[in-house]
C-alpha cells in the first residue's frame, strides 16, 4: 500500500515539519481521503481533535457515541473511503461498539479510534477503564494498539484492512501521552506521498484484491444459466461494492433474467427496469417467494446472507451463487455451482457469454412488480404508512437520497419505494438496530451536500435517537425528517398479534396528545395528518436552508396485512 512506501523521516531532517502523534495521525488520515469524524468529546480525545481543527478533518459532534459511528459506517458507503469515528475510553468506547457493530454486519469500511489513558496506565483498575481490545474484538476486522515509532505502519494496516473484502470496520486505540507525543515519523505532503507513479493529484487507500475466479468456474456457470428455462437473479448486499454496477445491468439484460434485490441492493439497477421484480423478504414477502420458487435456477449476484438466508425463500430450487465469498447455506440449499472470487471481474465475463434464452413470457417482469406494489397498498379509511411512504418518493427527486429507520415501516419502504441509483437507499439489513436512520440522514448530506436527502422513521426510533437533529441545525443540513408517529412499536405490536399476545410494553405514547411543539433543539417541527399535508410540508421543507422535524400521524393498521403476509 501506498502509505507503507513513505519514508520514515527523522523529525530534525532539514524541511521537516516537527508534529505530534496526534497530527501525523490526522494528516494520514486526510490524505487517505477523510474529510469528516463524528463523536463526543472528553479530556483524552482532546489531543486528536485538536489535530483534527487544524489538520483539514472537520469533527463533528454527535449527541451520543453510537450515531457517531453510524454515521461513519454510512459515509464509508457513500465515498468508498473509511469512515471516521472517535470516543472516548470507558463508557464512550462502549456507546461506540453499536454503530461499529452496524459496520461489521453491513460491511462498511470505518476507522474506530478510541482515545484511552496513558500507556503506563493501561491495565490497571482506573476509572473508566475496561480492555477496549476484548470489547471490539468480536466485531472489527482487527483491533490495534498506535504506539510511538508505528503509526504509519499501523494505520496503513488499518485502511487496508477496512477496504479488503469483506469490507468492515477496524479498531485503533490511542493512548494520551503517544497522541501528545512528539512523531518519531513525519509524513510530508501527505498528498503527493500517496499519490501513485502515474502522477494523478491524489490516491486513496486500497484494499487486497481479490482474484478472479477460474475460468472452469465461469464456463460452468454458463452451462447453467443456458440450461435454465425460468432462471431469477437476486443481486446482494455485496454488490454494493462493486467498482462498476452497471455490469450488473449488462449482466441480466445480455441474459434477458427477470432480477429482484435484497433491501441493501435496491437501486443497482434501476428498478424501473423492465426486468425489475421487487425487493424479496420485506412487506408481502409471501408474495415474492411465490415467483422465486416457480424459478428452477436462482442466481445470487453478490449475495450476502447476512441479509437474509437463502434458505428462508429459495425452497427446493437450485442455486448458482457468484460472489466475493463462498455461499453460507443451511445443509437443505441446492447450492448448483459457487463462482467466487472478484465480483467485477466475474459479472464481465458472465456478460461476455452467449446470451442465454428463457422461456419467461414478455412482459412476465413488469407484470408481476405491478402486482406486487398494488398489494402493497390495500386500501385504508385514514392516513397510512404506505401513503406516506408515496408521497416522499414523489416529493424526493429521483437521485435524492433516503435513510431510513428499523421497524414496521422499514418492511413497508423496503418492499414499497422505487430506488433509481446506488447509494440512494441508506439502510442497516445485516446489523438492523434502531437508531440508524437520523445519523444515516446526516452523514449522506455531509458526503454528498448535492443531493437533496430524507430522513424516514418511527416514533419509536425518533424517540431514540431525537437528539442528533441538533447536529444537522448545528451544521446547517437541509434534511427533512419524516416521523411516522402512530405510537406503537408496530412492528413489535403485529408479532405480538401473530403469536396471540396481548399488547404489553409496546406502546410509544398515550393515545391523544397536542400537536408537535415550535421545534425541537431549534429544528422547526410541523404535525400533518394527510397526504396533501406531508406533501405541502415536504416541499418546503426540502427548499428550507436548515433541518424541519415533520410529524406524520398515520395509520398503522395496514401493516398486519403487509408487513407479515
Amino acid at each position: 500500500m501506498a502509505l507503507e512506501r513513505v519514508a520514515q523521516q527523522s523529525s530534525s531532517a532539514p524541511g521537516s515539519q516537527r508534529m505530534s502523534n496526534a497530527e501525523l495521525i490526522v494528516r494520514i488520515l486526510q490524505a487517505a481521503g477523510i474529510r469528516h469524524g463524528f463523536g463526543v468529546p472528553s479530556g483524552n480525545v482532546l489531543p486528536l481533535m485538536d489535530a483534527m481543527r487544524s489538520g483539514g478533518i472537520d469533527f463533528v459532534l454527535t449527541a451520543h457515541e453510537g450515531s457517531a459511528a453510524f454515521a461513519a459506517d454510512v459515509t464509508g458507503r457513500m465515498t468508498g473511503v473509511p469512515g471516521l469515528c472517535i470516543a472516548t475510553l470507558g463508557p464512550g468506547a462502549t456507546n461506540l461498539t453499536t454503530g461499529v457493530g452496524s459496520a461489521w454486519l453491513d460491511r462498511s469500511p470505518l476507522i474506530a479510534i478510541t482515545c484511552t489513558l496513558n500507556e503506563a496506565q493501561l491495565g490497571r483498575r482506573l476509572q473508566m477503564w475496561i480492555d477496549h481490545h476484548a470489547l471490539f474484538k468480536p466485531i472489527t476486522k482487527a483491533t490495534l494498539r498506535l504506539r510511538p515509532g508505528e503509526i504509519v505502519a499501523t494505520l496503513s494496516q488499518a485502511l487496508q484492512l477496512a477496504l479488503s473484502e469483506p469490507q468492515g470496520p477496524v479498531h485503533l486505540d490511542l493512548p494520551e501521552d503517544v497522541a501528545l507525543a512528539q512523531a518519531t515519523e513525519t509524513l510530508a505532503q501527505a498528498t503527493e506521498a500517496l499519490a501513485p507513479a502515474t502522477g494523478t493529484a491524489r490516491a486513496l487507500p486500497v484494499g487486497i484484491p481479490l482474484a478472479g475466479a477460474p475460468e472452469a468456474a465461469i464456463q460452468r456457470a454458463g452451462e447453467l444459466l443456458r440450461g435454465a428455462r425460468r432462471p431469477i437473479a437476486v443481486i446482494g448486499a455485496s454488490a454494493m461494492r462493486m467498482r462498476d454496477p452497471l455490469l450488473l445491468r449488462a449482466f441480466v439484460e445480455r441474459h434477458e433474467l427477470p432480477f429482484a434485490t435484497t433491501m441493501m441492493a435496491k437501486g443497482l439497477i434501476d428498478e424501473d427496469h423492465p426486468l425489475s421484480l421487487g425487493c424479496i423478504e420485506r412487506a408481502m414477502r409471501k408474495f415474492q417467494r411465490a415467483l422465486l420458487q416457480s424459478a428452477d435456477l436462482v442466481l445470487g449476484l453478490g449475495y450476502d446472507t447476512v441479509e437474509v438466508e437463502y434458505e428462508a425463500w429459495t425452497g427446493k430450487v437450485p442455486v448458482l451463487h457468484v460472489g466475493t465469498e463462498r455461499a453460507d447455506v443451511d445443509a437443505g440449499v441446492r447450492v448448483a455451482h459457487e463462482v467466487v472470487g472478484d465480483l467485477d471481474a466475474a459479472l464481465a465475463r458472465l456478460a461476455a457469454l452467449p446470451a442465454a434464452a428463457n422461456d419467461w413470457p414478455a412482459q412476465a417482469a413488469s407484470r408481476h412488480r405491478d402486482a406486487f406494489q398494488q398489494a402493497l397498498r390495500p386500501p385504508t379509511d385514514g392516513f397510512s404508512p404506505h401513503q406516506a411512504i408515496d408521497v416522499v418518493r414523489q416529493v424526493l427527486p429521483r437521485e435524492g437520497v433516503l435513510a431510513f429507520d428499523i421497524g414496521a415501516h422499514t418492511h413497508q419502504i423496503g418492499s414499497q419505494w422505487t430506488a433509481h441509483a446506488p447509494r440512494t437507499f441508506l439502510i442497516t439489513n445485516g446489523w438492523s438496530s434502531m437508531g440508524f436512520g437520523i445519523p444515516a440522514a446526516l452523514a449522506a448530506k455531509l458526503a454528498r451536500p448535492d443531493l437533496p436527502v430524507v430522513c424516514m422513521l418511527g416514533d419509536g426510533c425518533f424517540q431514540m435517537t431525537c437528539g442528533e437533529v441538533a447536529v444537522a441545525q448545528r451544521e446547517g443540513l437541509a434534511i427533512p425528517f419524516v416521523v411516522l408517529d402512530d405510537r406503537w412499536l408496530s412492528l413489535i405490536k403485529v408479532k405480538q398479534d401473530r403469536r396471540g399476545l396481548p399488547y404489553y410494553g409496546t406502546e410509544v405514547s398515550q393515545r391523544d396528545y397536542p400537536p408537535p411543539p415550535a421545534h425541537y433543539f431549534g429544528v422547526p417541527a410541523v404535525g400533518v395528518d394527510s397526504a396533501a399535508g406531508l406533501e405541502r410540508e415536504l416541499r418546503k421543507a426540502l427548499a428550507a436552508d436548515g433541518p424541519t422535524i415533520i410529524e406524520a400521524l398515520v395509520d398503522p393498521a395496514h401493516y398486519a396485512q403487509t408487513v407479515f403476509d
